[in-house]
């Protein structure tokens, strides 16, 4: 599904979108990981931004 950048907020900041630049750009600094580690945290337990967040604390 391609992201509607003309929709913002709501159910799109808890998910990770990989396939965006931009995206991965801020939660790869949100998180303070490599854009190599976010991809690889969300292919292991999803786009879920709070599942990727405790993935990578671990």
């Amino acid at each position: 599904m391609m992201d509607d950048k003309q929709k913002t907020g709501g159910a799109d900041r808890g998910r990770i979108n990989i396939n965006e630049s931009y995206e991965v750009d801020y939660w790869s600094n949100k998180f303070g990981v490599s854009k190599d580690k976010l991809k690889a945290a969300v292919q292991t337990v999803g786009t879920s931004a709070d599942a990727v967040e405790e993935f990578l604390k671990k």
